[in-house]
Protein backbone atom coordinates (compact mmCIF):
# COMPACT_ATOMS: atom_id res chain seq x y z
CA UNK A 1 0.00 0.00 0.00
CA UNK A 2 1.49 3.08 -0.86
CA UNK A 3 2.63 5.47 1.88
CA UNK A 4 0.87 8.98 2.07
CA UNK A 5 3.22 11.65 1.01
CA UNK A 6 4.34 13.66 4.82
CA UNK A 7 2.85 16.84 5.33
CA UNK A 8 5.81 19.32 4.99
CA UNK A 9 5.39 22.60 7.87
CA UNK A 10 7.49 25.11 7.28
CA UNK A 11 7.99 27.06 10.19
CA UNK A 12 9.45 30.11 9.13
CA UNK A 13 6.14 31.06 7.33
CA UNK A 14 4.02 33.46 8.70
CA UNK A 15 1.43 32.78 11.33
CA UNK A 16 -2.48 31.77 11.04
CA UNK A 17 -3.88 35.44 10.11
CA UNK A 18 -6.84 36.57 10.55
CA UNK A 19 -9.12 38.86 7.86
CA UNK A 20 -7.74 42.36 8.96
CA UNK A 21 -3.95 41.16 8.98
CA UNK A 22 -4.57 38.48 5.42
CA UNK A 23 -6.03 42.17 3.98
CA UNK A 24 -3.52 44.20 5.37
CA UNK A 25 -0.50 41.96 3.65
CA UNK A 26 -2.43 42.17 0.63
CA UNK A 27 -2.37 46.04 0.48
CA UNK A 28 1.50 46.08 1.61
CA UNK A 29 2.47 43.72 -1.33
CA UNK A 30 1.14 46.25 -3.46
CA UNK A 31 2.82 49.29 -1.65
CA UNK A 32 0.18 50.42 0.28
CA UNK A 33 1.17 51.34 3.83
CA UNK A 34 -1.38 49.75 6.18
CA UNK A 35 -2.08 50.08 10.12
CA UNK A 36 -4.50 48.13 12.33
CA UNK A 37 -7.65 50.23 13.63
CA UNK A 38 -9.94 49.84 16.96
CA UNK A 39 -13.04 49.70 17.23
CA UNK A 40 -14.48 53.46 16.72
CA UNK A 41 -11.68 53.55 13.49
CA UNK A 42 -9.23 54.40 16.92
CA UNK A 43 -6.01 53.71 15.91
CA UNK A 44 -3.81 51.01 18.65
CA UNK A 45 -1.54 52.96 21.19
CA UNK A 46 1.39 51.25 20.06
CA UNK A 47 3.99 53.89 20.98
CA UNK A 48 3.44 55.04 24.37
CA UNK A 49 6.87 56.75 24.65
CA UNK A 50 5.33 59.54 23.00
CA UNK A 51 2.34 60.07 25.25
CA UNK A 52 -0.06 60.89 22.38
CA UNK A 53 0.33 64.53 21.90
CA UNK A 54 4.20 64.74 22.20
CA UNK A 55 4.43 64.20 18.67
CA UNK A 56 2.20 67.23 17.53
CA UNK A 57 -0.66 64.67 17.63
CA UNK A 58 -4.17 65.50 19.38
CA UNK A 59 -5.33 63.42 22.28
CA UNK A 60 -7.75 61.21 19.97
CA UNK A 61 -4.28 59.59 18.73
CA UNK A 62 -6.59 60.22 15.29
CA UNK A 63 -3.78 62.87 13.49
CA UNK A 64 -0.60 62.92 15.37
CA UNK A 65 2.19 63.96 13.64
CA UNK A 66 5.53 61.69 12.85
CA UNK A 67 8.20 61.31 15.29
CA UNK A 68 11.74 60.00 16.36
CA UNK A 69 10.77 56.90 18.17
CA UNK A 70 11.13 53.42 17.12
CA UNK A 71 9.02 51.97 14.70
CA UNK A 72 5.97 51.59 14.36
CA UNK A 73 4.86 54.70 15.80
CA UNK A 74 0.98 55.57 15.74
CA UNK A 75 -2.10 56.83 13.79
CA UNK A 76 -1.04 57.65 10.33
CA UNK A 77 2.88 57.92 10.88
CA UNK A 78 2.57 53.93 11.85
CA UNK A 79 1.54 53.41 8.29
CA UNK A 80 3.89 50.96 6.83
CA UNK A 81 4.35 48.58 3.99
CA UNK A 82 6.88 46.66 5.30
CA UNK A 83 6.04 43.00 6.30
CA UNK A 84 8.58 42.77 8.94
CA UNK A 85 6.66 45.53 10.88
CA UNK A 86 2.97 44.16 9.92
CA UNK A 87 3.21 40.58 11.16
CA UNK A 88 6.01 41.75 14.28
CA UNK A 89 5.73 41.53 17.77
CA UNK A 90 4.78 45.21 18.38
CA UNK A 91 1.43 44.87 16.38
CA UNK A 92 0.56 40.67 17.13
CA UNK A 93 -1.78 41.53 19.56
CA UNK A 94 -3.35 45.00 17.68
CA UNK A 95 -4.46 42.33 14.86
CA UNK A 96 -5.81 39.72 16.77
CA UNK A 97 -8.24 42.49 18.35
CA UNK A 98 -8.28 44.65 15.13
CA UNK A 99 -11.81 46.22 14.24
CA UNK A 100 -11.03 47.47 10.75
CA UNK A 101 -7.52 48.55 8.59
CA UNK A 102 -6.61 51.68 7.59
CA UNK A 103 -4.01 53.08 5.44
CA UNK A 104 -2.25 56.53 4.34
CA UNK A 105 -3.68 58.24 1.02
CA UNK A 106 -1.13 60.63 1.03
CA UNK A 107 2.00 58.13 1.54
CA UNK A 108 1.14 56.15 -1.89
CA UNK A 109 0.34 59.88 -3.79
CA UNK A 110 -3.95 59.54 -2.80
CA UNK A 111 -6.51 61.66 -2.02
CA UNK A 112 -9.55 60.60 -1.05
CA UNK A 113 -12.85 62.74 -0.43
CA UNK A 114 -14.48 61.77 2.22
CA UNK A 115 -18.50 61.97 1.60
CA UNK A 116 -20.56 61.44 4.83
CA UNK A 117 -23.74 61.49 3.84
CA UNK A 118 -26.35 61.37 0.97
CA UNK A 119 -26.32 65.43 0.28
CA UNK A 120 -22.76 65.41 0.03
CA UNK A 121 -22.56 62.39 -2.17
CA UNK A 122 -25.35 64.42 -4.47
CA UNK A 123 -22.85 67.43 -4.57
CA UNK A 124 -19.91 65.48 -5.27
CA UNK A 125 -21.64 64.17 -8.75
CA UNK A 126 -23.10 67.55 -9.35
CA UNK A 127 -19.28 69.05 -8.62
CA UNK A 128 -16.60 66.96 -9.17
CA UNK A 129 -15.15 64.71 -11.97
CA UNK A 130 -16.02 60.82 -11.45
CA UNK A 131 -13.07 58.82 -10.48
CA UNK A 132 -12.79 55.52 -8.49
CA UNK A 133 -15.60 55.65 -6.05
CA UNK A 134 -16.08 53.45 -2.55
CA UNK A 135 -19.29 52.73 -0.62
CA UNK A 136 -18.95 53.58 3.24
CA UNK A 137 -21.35 53.44 5.68
CA UNK A 138 -23.37 55.99 5.31
CA UNK A 139 -21.94 57.66 2.12
CA UNK A 140 -19.21 57.24 -0.33
CA UNK A 141 -15.24 57.90 -0.87
CA UNK A 142 -14.08 59.41 -3.78
CA UNK A 143 -10.49 58.55 -4.63
CA UNK A 144 -8.29 60.85 -6.60
CA UNK A 145 -4.65 60.24 -8.00
CA UNK A 146 -2.71 63.01 -6.57
CA UNK A 147 -1.94 64.05 -3.13
CA UNK A 148 -2.36 67.20 -0.87
CA UNK A 149 -2.94 68.52 2.22
CA UNK A 150 -5.80 67.13 4.36
CA UNK A 151 -8.85 68.77 6.30
CA UNK A 152 -11.36 68.69 7.71
CA UNK A 153 -15.16 69.87 7.38
CA UNK A 154 -14.41 71.75 3.99
CA UNK A 155 -18.02 71.37 3.58
CA UNK A 156 -21.15 69.68 5.11
CA UNK A 157 -20.04 66.62 5.29
CA UNK A 158 -16.81 66.36 3.50
CA UNK A 159 -13.25 65.94 4.56
CA UNK A 160 -10.61 65.40 2.62
CA UNK A 161 -7.81 62.52 3.57
CA UNK A 162 -4.40 62.54 1.73
CA UNK A 163 -1.16 63.83 3.85
CA UNK A 164 -0.76 63.09 7.62
CA UNK A 165 -4.17 61.22 7.92
CA UNK A 166 -5.28 57.97 7.91
CA UNK A 167 -8.32 56.30 5.85
CA UNK A 168 -10.41 52.86 6.45
CA UNK A 169 -9.71 50.31 4.17
CA UNK A 170 -13.39 49.52 2.74
CA UNK A 171 -12.36 47.70 -0.46
CA UNK A 172 -10.91 48.28 -4.19
CA UNK A 173 -14.05 50.82 -5.31
CA UNK A 174 -15.51 50.95 -8.91
CA UNK A 175 -14.67 53.29 -11.80
CA UNK A 176 -11.41 54.73 -13.64
CA UNK A 177 -9.61 56.42 -10.73
CA UNK A 178 -8.98 60.29 -12.33
CA UNK A 179 -6.34 63.11 -11.51
CA UNK A 180 -6.62 65.19 -8.93
CA UNK A 181 -8.56 68.58 -9.98
CA UNK A 182 -8.00 71.80 -8.89
CA UNK A 183 -11.44 71.86 -7.53
CA UNK A 184 -10.63 69.66 -4.51
CA UNK A 185 -7.59 71.39 -3.89
CA UNK A 186 -9.70 74.50 -3.78
CA UNK A 187 -11.53 73.39 -0.83
CA UNK A 188 -8.81 74.10 1.47
CA UNK A 189 -7.11 77.16 -0.08
CA UNK A 190 -7.85 80.07 1.99
CA UNK A 191 -7.75 83.40 0.20
CA UNK A 192 -3.55 84.46 -0.11
CA UNK A 193 -2.48 86.74 2.25
CA UNK A 194 1.43 87.26 3.98
CA UNK A 195 2.42 85.62 6.98
CA UNK A 196 1.43 87.07 9.94
CA UNK A 197 3.08 87.79 13.12
CA UNK A 198 1.91 84.92 15.69
CA UNK A 199 0.90 86.97 18.40
CA UNK A 200 -2.30 85.18 20.19
CA UNK A 201 -0.78 87.16 23.22
CA UNK A 202 -0.20 89.75 25.03
CA UNK A 203 4.12 89.73 25.66
CA UNK A 204 5.10 91.29 29.52
CA UNK A 205 8.10 92.46 30.36
CA UNK A 206 8.50 95.10 27.48
CA UNK A 207 7.84 93.13 24.76
CA UNK A 208 10.62 90.88 25.54
CA UNK A 209 9.67 86.79 25.73
CA UNK A 210 8.47 86.19 29.15
CA UNK A 211 10.29 82.94 29.14
CA UNK A 212 13.26 83.08 27.04
CA UNK A 213 15.30 85.66 25.87
CA UNK A 214 16.17 87.19 22.03
CA UNK A 215 19.71 85.35 22.10
CA UNK A 216 17.09 81.95 22.66
CA UNK A 217 14.96 82.72 20.23
CA UNK A 218 17.46 83.85 17.68
CA UNK A 219 19.24 80.29 18.23
CA UNK A 220 15.95 79.08 18.10
CA UNK A 221 15.08 80.19 15.32
CA UNK A 222 18.59 79.14 13.37
CA UNK A 223 18.49 75.22 14.80
CA UNK A 224 15.01 75.44 12.93
CA UNK A 225 16.57 76.23 10.07
CA UNK A 226 19.38 73.81 10.03
CA UNK A 227 16.92 71.38 11.08
CA UNK A 228 14.99 71.84 7.81
CA UNK A 229 17.71 71.96 5.40
CA UNK A 230 19.08 68.81 6.83
CA UNK A 231 16.16 66.72 6.28
CA UNK A 232 17.22 63.94 4.14
CA UNK A 233 13.71 62.26 4.07
CA UNK A 234 9.85 63.29 5.15
CA UNK A 235 10.65 66.73 3.93
CA UNK A 236 7.24 67.71 4.92
CA UNK A 237 7.03 65.67 8.34
CA UNK A 238 9.98 67.51 9.13
CA UNK A 239 9.03 71.26 8.15
CA UNK A 240 5.51 70.66 9.88
CA UNK A 241 7.39 69.80 13.15
CA UNK A 242 10.04 72.23 13.25
CA UNK A 243 7.21 74.81 12.75
CA UNK A 244 5.33 73.34 15.46
CA UNK A 245 8.16 73.31 17.78
CA UNK A 246 8.88 76.71 17.23
CA UNK A 247 5.29 77.57 17.62
CA UNK A 248 4.90 75.75 20.80
CA UNK A 249 8.06 77.91 22.38
CA UNK A 250 7.33 80.97 21.45
CA UNK A 251 4.33 81.30 19.84
CA UNK A 252 2.13 82.67 22.47
CA UNK A 253 4.57 85.34 23.70
CA UNK A 254 4.45 87.79 20.81
CA UNK A 255 7.44 86.77 19.99
CA UNK A 256 7.43 85.87 16.92
CA UNK A 257 7.95 88.59 13.55
CA UNK A 258 7.34 88.19 9.72
CA UNK A 259 10.88 88.13 9.64
CA UNK A 260 10.98 85.20 11.79
CA UNK A 261 8.48 83.36 9.86
CA UNK A 262 10.01 84.13 6.48
CA UNK A 263 13.13 82.29 7.50
CA UNK A 264 11.68 79.13 8.43
CA UNK A 265 9.50 79.27 5.11
CA UNK A 266 12.63 80.34 2.79
CA UNK A 267 14.54 77.16 4.62
CA UNK A 268 11.19 74.92 4.12
CA UNK A 269 11.29 76.25 0.15
CA UNK A 270 14.62 75.46 -0.45
CA UNK A 271 13.66 71.70 0.70
CA UNK A 272 11.32 71.73 -2.61
CA UNK A 273 8.09 72.96 -0.62
CA UNK A 274 5.96 74.94 -2.41
CA UNK A 275 4.59 78.47 -0.36
CA UNK A 276 0.60 77.04 -0.26
CA UNK A 277 2.53 74.19 1.99
CA UNK A 278 4.21 75.90 4.04
CA UNK A 279 1.19 78.15 4.64
CA UNK A 280 -0.61 75.15 5.56
CA UNK A 281 1.75 73.66 7.77
CA UNK A 282 1.93 76.74 9.83
CA UNK A 283 -2.06 76.64 10.03
CA UNK A 284 -2.14 73.24 11.26
CA UNK A 285 0.30 73.56 13.89
CA UNK A 286 -1.03 76.67 15.00
CA UNK A 287 -4.00 74.68 14.83
CA UNK A 288 -2.59 72.18 16.96
CA UNK A 289 -1.42 74.44 19.66
CA UNK A 290 -5.25 75.75 20.02
CA UNK A 291 -3.80 79.17 18.77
Amino acid sequence: MTQPTPIRRDHTRRPLMNTHLSTALDLAARGVPVLPLRAGKVPFANCPACLYTSCGGRPNMKTPGPCNCPRPCHAWAAATADTDVITGPAWATAWKQAAAVAYHPGGIGLTVVDLDHADAVAWARRTLPATRTVPTTRGEHWIYQGAMSSANAVRDGVDIKSTMVYARWLGPGTGTMTLLPDTVRALIVKKPSPVRPVTPAVPTGGGECRHRTPAYLERGIAMAEQRIREAASAVHATVYRTFLAVLSAHGRCGCLTDAHAARLFAAAQTKGESPRHCTDAWTNARTALGM
